[in-house]
Order: C-alpha cells, then structure tokens, then sequence
C-alpha cells in the first residue's frame, strides 16, 4: 500500500513531498524550495528507471531531477507529515508542469 507524506529541510528551506510504497521505497517525489515554494523536482521512481535504460537519464534529471536512493526506514532527522492522495497529486501536477516549463526554456535558451 502507497502513503504520502512531506518533510521539510529547514538548512536548504526545502518541502519534500513524497509517495512512498509498502516497502519504504520513494515512487514518487516533489522538491520544493523557499517561501515562494519553486519547484526543484518532480521525479518518478519508474520514468527514472525507464530513462536509465533507454540511455536518457541525464535529460530525465536535468527536467525532474531523482528520488530517495534508500527506504524511508533508513532515513535519519526527519518529521514526516501526512498527506492524502489528492494533497500530494496536487502538489506533484503543478511541480511536474512547472518543471517541464523551465525545462522548454532551457531548451530555447539554449542552455
């Protein structure tokens, strides 16, 4: 069973919202930093996985960054806050839309 949940990172000012599966293992994860709260990154664990195969995962990580390497149940210092399903899908539509938008104009900008 998946659950949800958010930490924040007061030394970078950063909220991680996280989909978690039954194991502890991060599926899915929202970086966002600041009072204005600007997305970092929207990773799913699985397009990670998919772009490390097809041989695209520096262009995947460049858009959406990466998840937790280990399970939650290893993680030290942090206070997990419950979400719900529909409190984290919201936060992660908008990162993702926001991220892949920076990424165009990266694209355009030339960088």
């Amino acid at each position: 069973m998946r659950h949800w949940f958010r930490s924040y990172w007061a030394e970078e000012d950063i909220w991680f919202y996280f989909e978690v599966d039954a194991d502890g293992w991060v599926a899915r994860q929202v970086e966002l930093q600041g009072p204005l709260e600007r997305p970092l990154a929207a990773a799913s664990l699985a397009e990670w996985q998919a772009a490390q195969q097809a041989g695209t995962l520096a262009g995947y990580e460049a858009t959406f960054g990466a998840t937790a390497e280990i399970p939650v149940h290893e993680w030290e210092g942090h206070e997990p806050h419950d979400l719900t399903f529909e409190e984290f899908e919201t936060v992660w539509l908008a990162a993702r839309e926001a991220c892949r938008a920076r990424a165009g104009g990266r694209a355009t900008n030339g960088a």
